[in-house]
């Protein structure tokens, strides 16, 4: 059981999302939390006019709500704002939104009541999972569309996810014993004004990238076995003269993992002067990635444990609006996650063509046993180019583009969910093209009968176990898919990082 107290570590919020571990609320919270809710109940009996307590919202913000239609005017906010569009959120996307939101609504700044609070927890406790369409944030006003679907189905008025179908909430909510929520005065703007769906796909992006840069830099480097090229770009005097910390760490890395290879020591006196850009240039690709994620990394553990809504609440006489709800910071760090994780699949592919190509290898062309008579891996390299290109699409900020919307209330918004999802599909276009480069040096492994590093062979080995490799002609499209599949094996990922002491963020 995981305490939660506002403030939450990327292994706790991996072990509730992902694993499915429970949670529940530090008690002294609560009691900070009945006290922030005081102050709302008291301006309801004053009848003050406050913004998101008793007036409408963006453009109807001058608008006074009568104190009977209080919790009207919060039901009706959730119905109205509930207009998302497309496929459904993932499990642990929609997961970890309602871990995110709960943790927002923690640093006791909201005006929510205990009650609402804990129905968020009893949630997540019982896997209730709510149908949210993936698109209709604009990242302002914090993700209104989504939240709004999740809330929608806790007052038993929404849609879950059952065994892959929709089934109306109100159905799941008894199954599974939870009481609906009742939302009272400026509740139901604390619950939907805030960025944890745009935060959810931005760590889960994060959590990929570390695996991500793991299997390039692996790739790079088997790469430089099967293509005769050397280590000596990745001794430490040289990134140590252009100290850039992701290029000193992925020199360390990559140096250190395939130092040990016969394969690269068996021709370390041969007559070749210069590697190609791309394998003598990874430590200043792939550490200007990583550079990338240290600094995404940094946005993600604050913004997770923010309060994030509108309006905030500190005390009686200081109740602010403000823009807290604001995506930008994730929008601008969603895009260059984006732009710099495509890399890793640009000069991957670079690496696919010198392996398939004869003139660059000198191996037999595209790695068939009959070149000629067989394709071999041949057409993986176009596969390989045509994600590239489309991540050169998507790498496009949606950061830079703003449409004002509530009749120009909203007048500069984000784009931020935009921007999270395309990082998210660009990543899972890395992934195939990494996997074309890992069975490309599958195939050329079988060429030599030096030995590899010792991570070469753990890694392969345990292939191997998985995937019975034909090497004619066959439909290679099922050894990328299996290999994508072990590649986003966080237990096997685990497993290689503890054998060989690999640490990235």
């Amino acid at each position: 059981m995981i305490k939660l107290n506002g403030k939450l570590t990327f292994e706790d919020y991996k072990k509730i999302v992902y694993d499915g571990e429970k949670c529940e609320i530090d008690g002294n919270l609560l009691l900070k939390i009945d006290e922030n809710r005081k102050i709302v109940d008291e301006i309801v009996k004053s009848k003050k006019v406050v913004y998101g307590i008793n007036t409408g919202f963006g453009v109807l913000a001058n608008t006074t709500i009568s104190q009977e239609n209080l919790e009207n005017l919060q039901y009706n906010l959730i119905r109205s704002h509930s207009v998302g569009y497309g496929n459904p959120a993932p499990y642990f996307i929609t997961r970890g939104t309602i871990l995110l939101r709960l943790n927002s609504l923690l640093q006791a700044v909201s005006g929510i009541k205990r009650k609402s609070i804990e129905i968020l927890c009893e949630a997540l406790n019982k896997e209730f999972y709510p149908y949210v369409p993936e698109k209709g944030s604009l990242g302002a006003s914090g993700d209104l569309a989504p939240l709004s679907h999740i809330i929608l189905a806790l007052i038993g008025e929404g849609e879950c996810i059952v065994d892959g179908k929709r089934k109306q909430s109100i159905e799941v909510l008894k199954e599974k014993k939870i009481e609906p929520l009742k939302l009272s005065a400026k509740e139901g703007l604390a619950l939907i004004n805030g960025t944890p769906y745009m935060t959810a796909w931005y760590l889960n992006a994060i959590f990929e990238a570390e695996k991500l840069l793991f299997w390039a830099n692996f790739c790079a480097g088997f790469s430089i076995e099967n293509l005769n090229a050397t280590l000596t770009p990745f001794k430490m005097e040289i990134s140590y003269v252009r100290p850039h910390k992701g290029q000193i760490d992925v020199s360390k890395i990559i140096f250190n993992l395939f130092k040990d290879s016969p394969r690269i020591i068996s021709h370390k006196n041969c007559s070749k002067v210069q590697d190609a850009y791309s394998l003598r240039c990874t430590p200043q690709v792939h550490g200007a990635v990583l550079n990338a994620i240290y600094d995404c990394v940094n946005v993600a553990k604050v913004e997770m444990n923010s309060a994030t809504d509108n309006p905030l609440i500190f005390s009686e006489d200081k109740i602010y609006s403000q823009g807290n709800f604001h995506g930008e910071i994730l929008a601008l760090y969603a895009d260059f996650l984006t732009i710099a994780l495509s890399e890793l699949a640009s000069i991957s592919e670079r690496r696919i063509e010198r392996l398939l190509n004869p003139t660059l290898s000198g191996l037999p062309g595209f790695l068939a046993d009959d070149a000629g008579l067989q394709s071999g891996l041949m057409i993986t390299q176009y596969t390989a180019a045509a994600l590239v290109s489309e991540n050169k699409v998507l790498s496009h900020p949606a950061s830079v583009d703003s449409i004002p919307v509530s009749a120009n209330q909203e007048d500069h918004v984000s784009m931020g969910a935009n921007a999270v999802l395309k990082l998210n599909k660009v990543i899972e276009n890395i992934y195939n093209v990494l996997a074309i480069e890992l069975l490309s040096n599958i195939f050329a492994k079988r060429f030599y009968e030096e030995d590899y590093a010792s991570i070469t062979k753990f890694i392969v080995n345990y292939i191997n176990k998985e995937i019975n490799f034909e090497y004619k002609d066959h439909p290679f499209y099922k050894d990328i898919e299996k290999i994508v599949v072990i590649m986003k094996d966080d237990t096997f990922f685990t497993k290689v990082k503890n054998e060989f002491e690999i640490n990235l963020i």
